[in-house]
């Protein structure tokens, strides 16, 4: 029984019905399930009779289950009628009953289908997505066991012996894809549940019975989709723990091998650094003794520390062929060719050295030049020429700045040659006249080197007696204890001499008066510039084993070929370096002490910085410089542009607008006047002199600061630098060329405004006035004193005189003040008449006196007498705000002057505000921006830096530096040289 009040749903229909309505809402009673119709009515007569809730309530009982009646049954008369009666009513109640229970039946069958179908979803949807693992791990596990070779594998590893033991290892891939494969067809197969669940769209009937057909399959199959239930979740847990440990297995298989295959590489790699550890050596020792040398080509011998270590030096006259061999020394078309042409301007330092690689490079460059490719030989030969004729300056042919070049490559001997200009008999059209000096001076200079191995080219072709170079080969080095005589173009000798022995000769030494370690013939092709250096190996081999000359036994056969020469020259060379280059690192590190000595004894507080290092030092403090002017402030910066602008704009305010207009005597045109020539003054002039004010005012502040931090402990070796960073950067600053537009609109209409709105702008427009005035007083009090000399104080005190002029222009303002007593509001100007009776009163006196000097007394005079009434006028117009302020126009107190200056001194304001905008924002930071770009130009540029950072304590630096660096180099070449033996 329910309570009053209860909402029942009903199963039939599934309207939602209340004891209070008796109907859903928005449902008309027609439309009504019978079932609920009649419960409608039920309900709607109970209410109609009023019937409490109690009475409501146990009439409306549940559809599902009946409750029990009982009734009394009566025998006999009127009781078996009754029985009759009572027994006619239960059977009709009954059949009533079994008609409701369908409705029950068929409610409860699609009611139940329905929640079968969503349980049947929840289940299916908190199972794990194992859609992944049936496309993924099948096809891995079948295509691993086709694709893995068991002897294969078993080859990487080293402990397993044969595959057995491997196969030991995997799984059994067959079960793990029968599992997968079950699974797959367990997410795809449909079960009969899925069928179950598509009666809720057959119709009501045909629901019905499938409903309870299902129900009755559910209710005895229900054990047994639990236990499938169970079975499913616990293959699926096991399948996913299976493959888990297969990969953790295949995981700790991929662990192992990688291991295994660091341990080969790093095995590998030992035994192979063995090798090229050897190769390094032998490369990084020529390698430091190249760069000793170009140390040593840039340093400066001031301490009797001169460059003795051991080079070959390669001359000899010009076409000689001397390119041609060392060519063919570093096996590679290297140099830029000519026809007669003098190609080798500068000398050129080729550093020799075995590598894997046939390649070259500059000692001042990254880019390497591949030797085997003929695009990359054309590309250092031309760059070879632009660095040659780059070095050459002023008009001259040959240049002594040194190229250093490296060059590597299987099978080159080590050494270091430098290639010198050819020496030349006469100066041809296009060469400098002090060519050949200057050859001749450059080729002394390397063969003076007392420990230098001279290799002297000779040409073969040509006679004997046209050579130049080995007379100056014989002067340099008589004994012939370094020089290394080579004899070129054998081959043309031959065809062309009559005599071959005269090539016996010279290989013998017995020709020239020159003497030397050895004699080599060497032939370096058949003249053509295309040809490769394998062509002329073979070229000439095949000469000198064809040649009567070895056949003869005229020469011997270690004198020709390139490669014996090389192998000559460089069994030399690396004989000298080792005999010499002890003694050169005991003479720099015995330099090096006297440098250290001096240092100590004349700066023994400074560390020893060289010139690059100083020059950051400085371009750091220019730069906190600069910086310092952002931090100016803007109090500052105002005041000292609006002094500054009115100090520069003060006369022309005074002379040209105030006193011309001041002195009309009339209000009106006062105003008229100072309006127009205001007017005028700010569409020409004004902004420039604001913008030239503000560039000076910037320029002095960049100034005091580095004075003052000039002042803070610093160096005056930089102050050259400073002051060239200063002056390049204000050189190349320039203004914002729109800020002249912009200021000229704000200082036109800052006069424009006439407007005074209190007291105190009334007082400071009074106070500025009068300090202006009395300083122009005082500039004309002097000017007065200076004309007529001194008074009778000064005469009597410090016995000084008038002269003739001054006592004349005493006489005049004497007269002159007379007439300002007698007419105190006269105008700035004399009448004429007025000037010939002032004179005529001179002359009465016994002065003569020129009307122009008359003019000019009385322009001074005039000037004082009217700037001492200004300044009364100020007092007077002090209380002079309160008429103004109410526009009292018949007022006898006019103060049009205060207006004008108040006017001045806020065009003042606002321009200087102004003007400081524009620096704080723009100006500065484009002046530190200039400064950078300076350092920056300074910094890359060497001879700038030498100009500005000078001084013997900076020359010291650079010496102690290089002497310390070359002595290092040297040490670590040492080492390295002693471990080669």
């Amino acid at each position: 029984m329910l309570r009053a009040g209860t909402a029942v749903t009903c199963l039939a229909c599934r309207s939602l019905l209340s004891p209070r309505m008796g109907l859903r809402v928005g449902v008309p009673v027609q439309k009504l399930h019978p079932l609920s119709r009649a419960i409608h009515h039920r309900y709607s007569n109970a209410n109609t009779q009023r019937t409490p809730h109690r009475t409501a309530a146990r009439h409306f009982t549940s559809l599902s289950r009946l409750p029990p009646r009982t009734y009394k049954y009566r025998y006999g008369g009127q009781g078996g009628h009754g029985y009759q009666q009572h027994r006619t009513f239960w059977a009709v109640r009954l059949a009533a009953r079994l008609l409701k229970l369908r409705y029950v039946v068929l409610g409860s069958a699609v009611g139940g289908g329905y929640t079968a179908k969503k349980t049947y979803e929840d289940w299916k949807d908190s199972l794990p997505d194992l859609s992944e693992y049936s496309w993924v791990v099948p096809d891995f596990v079948w295509e691993l066991s086709e694709q893995i070779d068991l002897d294969k594998l078993a080859s990487a590893f080293p402990d397993l012996p044969d595959a057995e033991e491997l196969a030991k290892l995997i799984p059994d891939l067959e079960k793990i894809g029968e599992n997968f494969t079950f699974l797959k067809g367990l997410l795809s197969t449909e079960t009969p549940t899925d069928a179950a669940l598509k009666a809720p769209e057959a119709p009501v009937a045909a629901a019905a019975t499938a409903a309870t057909t299902a129900a009755s399959a559910e209710s005895a199959g229900s054990a047994d989709k639990q236990y499938k239930k169970a079975s499913d979740k616990e293959k699926i847990d096991q399948l996913q723990e299976e493959l888990l440990r297969t990969q953790m297995k295949y995981q700790r298989m991929l662990e192992r091998l990688e291991k295994e295959n660091k341990d080969l590489r790093k095995v590998v790699l030992q035994k192979d650094d063995k090798g090229i550890h050897q190769r390094k050596v032998k490369k990084s020792l020529i390698d430091l003794y190249s760069e000793v040398l170009d140390i040593l080509s840039d340093y400066d011998s001031n301490y009797n520390t001169q460059d003795h270590l051991p080079r070959v030096v390669v001359v000899g006259d010009q076409s000689a062929g001397k390119t041609s061999v060392l060519e063919m020394i570093a096996q590679a078309r290297i140099f830029p060719r000519g026809s007669g042409e003098m190609m080798t301007r500068s000398p050129v330092k080729v550093t020799l050295s075995e590598g894997p690689h046939h390649v070259a490079m500059f000692k001042d460059s990254s880019r390497e030049f591949d030797l085997t490719k003929e695009e990359d030989l054309a590309a250092l030969r031309h760059e070879i020429e632009l660095r040659m004729r780059k070095s050459v300056r002023d008009g001259q042919t040959v240049s002594t700045e040194t190229i250093s070049l490296s060059v590597k490559g299987p099978g080159i001997q080590r050494m270091v040659l430098v290639d010198l200009p050819g020496v030349i008999s006469t100066v041809t059209a296009g060469m400098a006249a002090d060519t050949k000096e200057t050859i001749f001076s450059l080729s002394k200079a390397y063969m003076a080197n007392p420990n230098a191995i001279i290799l002297c080219i000779q040409d073969g072709s040509v006679d004997a007696e046209r050579s130049i170079v080995t007379d100056l080969v014989s002067q340099m080095d008589p004994q012939g204890k370094r020089t290394i005589f080579v004899l070129t173009k054998v081959d043309l000798a031959e065809k062309n001499l009559s005599s071959p022995s005269r090539i016996q000769q010279i290989i013998e030494g017995k020709l020239f008066p020159m003497k030397a370690l050895g004699y080599f013939a060497v032939v370096t092709g058949k003249g053509s510039s295309s040809e490769s250096i394998d062509s002329i190996k073979d070229y000439e081999e095949d000469f000198f084993q064809a040649s009567r000359l070895l056949r003869d036994g005229m020469l011997k056969a270690h004198q020709v070929t390139t490669k014996n020469l090389s192998l000559a020259v460089s069994d030399c060379f690396w004989k000298m370096v080792r005999e010499s280059v002890e003694q050169q690192a005991d003479a720099f590190k015995a330099s090096r002490f006297n440098l250290e000595t001096e240092w100590k004894n004349n700066y023994p507080r400074l560390r020893e910085l060289d010139r690059n290092e100083l020059f950051e030092k400085a371009k750091n403090e220019i730069l906190d410089e600069v910086i310092s002017l952002s931090q100016v402030t803007p109090k500052h910066w105002e005041s000292i542009l609006q002094k500054k602008l009115w100090e520069r704009v003060s006369t022309h305010v005074i002379e040209n607008i105030y006193l011309p207009a001041a002195q009309t005597m009339d209000s009106g045109t006062f105003n008229t006047t100072v309006d127009i020539k205001l007017k005028q003054w700010t569409d020409k002039q004004l902004p420039h002199k604001a913008l030239e004010v503000a560039w000076e005012t910037l320029q002095e502040e960049f100034a005091r600061f580095m004075a003052e931090y000039k002042g803070k402990d610093t160096d005056d070796i930089f102050d050259k630098l400073k002051e060239a960073v200063k002056d390049e950067s204000i050189k190349r600053h320039k203004w914002n060329e729109r800020a002249m537009d912009s200021l000229r609109v704000i200082q036109h209409n800052a006069l424009e405004d006439r407007s005074i709105t209190d007291k105190p702008q009334w007082d400071a427009a009074i106070q500025f006035m009068e300090e202006t005035l009395q300083s122009r007083l005082k500039d004309t009090e002097s000017v007065i004193t200076d004309m007529v000399g001194p008074d009778w104080k000064q005469r009597w005190m410090h016995w000084t005189n008038r002269t003739g002029d001054q006592h004349i222009r005493n006489e005049t303002k004497n007269e002159l003040e007379r007439l300002l007593k007698l007419q105190e509001d006269h105008t700035a100007y004399l009448a004429n008449d007025e000037v010939t009776t002032v004179r005529k009163n001179l002359e009465a006196r016994g002065v003569e006196v020129d009307p122009v000097l008359i003019k000019d007394t009385w322009h001074q005079l005039y000037r004082r007498h009217f700037l001492q009434k200004a300044l009364a006028h100020c007092n007077l117009c002090r209380r002079g705000f309160y008429y103004y302020q109410r526009h009292f126009v018949d007022s006898e107190l006019e103060c049009n002057d205060i207006v004008l200056f108040w006017r001045i001194q806020r065009m003042l304001a606002i321009t200087a505000n102004t003007l400081r905008q524009q620096l704080t924002n723009t100006e500065v930071r484009r002046l530190e921006k200039n400064v950078k770009e300076v350092l920056e130009d300074f910094g890359e540029d060497t001879e700038k830096k030498t100009q500005l950072i000078t001084g013997r304590r900076v020359q010291l630096a650079e010496d102690l530096k290089k002497v310390r660096e070359i002595q290092e180099k040297l040490e670590a070449f040492i080492e390295a040289l002693h471990k080669e033996k």
